[in-house]
Protein backbone atom coordinates (compact mmCIF):
# COMPACT_ATOMS: atom_id res chain seq x y z
CA UNK A 1 0.00 0.00 0.00
CA UNK A 2 1.48 3.38 -0.95
CA UNK A 3 -0.69 5.40 1.44
CA UNK A 4 -0.51 5.31 5.20
CA UNK A 5 -2.91 3.76 7.65
CA UNK A 6 -4.29 5.93 10.45
CA UNK A 7 -1.78 4.65 13.03
CA UNK A 8 1.15 5.44 10.72
CA UNK A 9 0.47 9.19 10.55
CA UNK A 10 2.48 11.33 13.00
CA UNK A 11 1.33 14.88 13.80
CA UNK A 12 4.02 17.31 12.69
CA UNK A 13 5.49 15.04 10.01
CA UNK A 14 6.08 16.81 6.67
CA UNK A 15 6.07 14.86 3.41
CA UNK A 16 8.07 16.46 0.60
CA UNK A 17 6.51 14.77 -2.41
CA UNK A 18 8.90 13.79 -5.21
CA UNK A 19 6.44 14.37 -8.08
CA UNK A 20 6.79 17.78 -9.76
CA UNK A 21 4.54 19.05 -12.56
CA UNK A 22 5.04 21.76 -15.17
CA UNK A 23 1.67 23.26 -16.07
CA UNK A 24 0.83 24.01 -19.69
CA UNK A 25 -1.64 26.17 -21.56
CA UNK A 26 -3.28 22.94 -22.70
CA UNK A 27 -3.83 21.81 -19.09
CA UNK A 28 -5.45 25.15 -18.30
CA UNK A 29 -7.63 25.36 -21.41
CA UNK A 30 -8.79 21.76 -21.11
CA UNK A 31 -9.62 21.99 -17.39
CA UNK A 32 -11.33 25.36 -17.76
CA UNK A 33 -13.40 24.01 -20.64
CA UNK A 34 -14.52 20.76 -19.03
CA UNK A 35 -15.52 22.58 -15.84
CA UNK A 36 -17.55 25.16 -17.83
CA UNK A 37 -15.60 28.13 -16.41
CA UNK A 38 -15.73 30.87 -19.07
CA UNK A 39 -13.64 33.44 -17.14
CA UNK A 40 -11.34 35.47 -19.40
CA UNK A 41 -8.54 35.14 -16.82
CA UNK A 42 -8.09 31.56 -18.00
CA UNK A 43 -9.02 31.73 -21.68
CA UNK A 44 -8.49 35.17 -23.25
CA UNK A 45 -4.85 36.20 -23.67
CA UNK A 46 -5.72 39.50 -25.34
CA UNK A 47 -8.06 40.47 -22.50
CA UNK A 48 -5.43 39.53 -19.89
CA UNK A 49 -2.70 41.55 -21.61
CA UNK A 50 -4.92 44.64 -21.65
CA UNK A 51 -7.12 44.27 -18.55
CA UNK A 52 -5.50 41.91 -16.05
CA UNK A 53 -2.88 42.83 -13.49
CA UNK A 54 -1.15 39.54 -14.35
CA UNK A 55 -0.59 40.44 -18.02
CA UNK A 56 -1.29 36.91 -19.21
CA UNK A 57 -3.67 34.01 -18.63
CA UNK A 58 -3.42 32.33 -15.24
CA UNK A 59 -3.94 28.67 -14.41
CA UNK A 60 -7.42 27.85 -13.10
CA UNK A 61 -7.16 27.72 -9.30
CA UNK A 62 -9.36 24.62 -9.12
CA UNK A 63 -6.80 22.83 -11.29
CA UNK A 64 -4.04 23.93 -8.90
CA UNK A 65 -6.06 22.65 -5.94
CA UNK A 66 -6.70 19.31 -7.62
CA UNK A 67 -3.04 18.97 -8.57
CA UNK A 68 -1.97 19.61 -4.97
CA UNK A 69 -4.26 16.84 -3.80
CA UNK A 70 -3.21 14.47 -6.57
CA UNK A 71 0.51 14.87 -6.00
CA UNK A 72 0.05 14.31 -2.25
CA UNK A 73 -2.14 11.23 -2.67
CA UNK A 74 0.47 8.54 -3.30
CA UNK A 75 2.51 9.22 -0.16
CA UNK A 76 -0.45 9.77 2.15
CA UNK A 77 -3.77 8.26 1.08
CA UNK A 78 -3.44 5.95 -1.92
CA UNK A 79 -5.28 2.74 -1.04
CA UNK A 80 -5.81 3.67 2.62
CA UNK A 81 -8.37 6.49 2.48
CA UNK A 82 -12.02 5.66 3.08
CA UNK A 83 -13.35 9.12 2.21
CA UNK A 84 -12.36 12.73 1.83
CA UNK A 85 -14.41 14.51 4.53
CA UNK A 86 -13.70 18.08 3.47
CA UNK A 87 -11.37 20.82 2.34
CA UNK A 88 -10.88 23.88 4.52
CA UNK A 89 -8.79 27.02 4.54
CA UNK A 90 -8.16 26.92 0.79
CA UNK A 91 -5.89 29.81 -0.19
CA UNK A 92 -4.38 30.69 -3.55
CA UNK A 93 -1.50 32.94 -2.54
CA UNK A 94 0.12 33.71 -5.92
CA UNK A 95 -1.01 33.30 -9.50
CA UNK A 96 0.15 30.16 -11.29
CA UNK A 97 1.13 30.72 -14.92
CA UNK A 98 1.54 28.33 -17.83
CA UNK A 99 5.13 27.09 -17.66
CA UNK A 100 5.32 27.13 -13.86
CA UNK A 101 6.56 23.91 -12.28
CA UNK A 102 4.87 23.02 -9.01
CA UNK A 103 6.03 20.84 -6.13
CA UNK A 104 4.01 19.98 -3.04
CA UNK A 105 4.56 19.26 0.61
CA UNK A 106 2.06 17.90 3.11
CA UNK A 107 2.05 18.31 6.88
CA UNK A 108 0.07 16.11 9.25
CA UNK A 109 -1.67 18.67 11.46
CA UNK A 110 -4.14 16.56 13.43
CA UNK A 111 -5.38 13.02 13.94
CA UNK A 112 -8.13 11.61 16.10
CA UNK A 113 -10.25 8.53 16.50
CA UNK A 114 -13.56 8.49 14.67
CA UNK A 115 -16.44 8.40 17.14
CA UNK A 116 -18.95 7.07 14.62
CA UNK A 117 -16.59 4.63 12.85
CA UNK A 118 -14.19 2.99 15.30
CA UNK A 119 -12.67 0.96 12.47
CA UNK A 120 -11.32 4.24 11.05
CA UNK A 121 -9.45 7.35 12.16
CA UNK A 122 -9.62 10.99 11.05
CA UNK A 123 -6.49 12.75 9.78
CA UNK A 124 -6.14 16.42 8.84
CA UNK A 125 -3.42 17.24 6.34
CA UNK A 126 -2.21 20.64 5.14
CA UNK A 127 -1.09 20.56 1.52
CA UNK A 128 1.15 23.39 0.27
CA UNK A 129 2.11 23.99 -3.38
CA UNK A 130 5.19 25.93 -4.44
CA UNK A 131 6.39 27.15 -7.83
CA UNK A 132 9.88 26.75 -9.29
CA UNK A 133 11.04 29.83 -7.32
CA UNK A 134 9.87 28.08 -4.12
CA UNK A 135 7.08 30.67 -3.68
CA UNK A 136 3.94 29.41 -1.95
CA UNK A 137 1.18 29.48 -4.58
CA UNK A 138 -1.58 27.61 -2.75
CA UNK A 139 -2.50 25.66 0.34
CA UNK A 140 -5.45 23.85 1.86
CA UNK A 141 -6.38 21.59 4.73
CA UNK A 142 -7.92 18.27 3.87
CA UNK A 143 -9.65 16.06 6.41
CA UNK A 144 -9.75 12.37 5.55
CA UNK A 145 -11.25 9.23 6.98
CA UNK A 146 -8.42 6.68 6.98
CA UNK A 147 -8.36 2.92 7.32
CA UNK A 148 -6.75 1.48 10.42
CA UNK A 149 -3.95 -1.04 10.19
CA UNK A 150 -5.20 -4.54 9.34
CA UNK A 151 -5.26 -6.77 12.44
CA UNK A 152 -2.42 -8.96 11.17
CA UNK A 153 -0.15 -5.91 10.80
CA UNK A 154 -1.10 -4.12 14.03
CA UNK A 155 0.04 -7.06 16.19
CA UNK A 156 3.56 -7.19 14.76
Amino acid sequence: MAGLYYEEFEVGHIFRHSIRRTLTETDNTWFTGVTQNPDALHLDEEHCQQESEFGTRIINSCFTLGLMMGIADEDTMLGTVVANLGWDEIRMTKPVLPGDTLHVETEVVEKRDSKSRPQNGIVTLEHRAFNQRNELVGKCRCTTLQKRLPAERSNT
